[in-house]
């Protein structure tokens, strides 16, 4: 049986499992509260081929801090280790 983490979580089983395979809390309640996070077969377009400003708001949306301060190149880097 699967514990209770509260509203703030979604999909507690989904939770505890990304948590068992190592993810940090954050990620693993991003994920967890996404309800369509399972689904593959999304074809997101490459970081590199999106302007600053897209990245810079994925990197907003996303919770990366410092961001303002960062380069093309530098977002692209945080949004892949988020």
């Amino acid at each position: 049986m699967t514990k209770d983490h509260g509203p703030q979580i979604k999909n507690d089983e989904k939770y505890e499992a990304l948590r068992k395979d190592g993810m940090s809390k954050t990620k693993a309640a991003r994920i967890a509260n996404t309800p369509d996070s399972g689904k593959k077969g999304g074809k997101a377009e490459d970081y590199e081929d999106r302007s600053k400003q897209e990245l810079y708001d994925k990197a907003k949306e996303v919770g990366i801090g410092g961001r303002s301060k960062m380069t093309k190149k530098e977002l692209i880097s945080a949004l892949r280790n988020s």
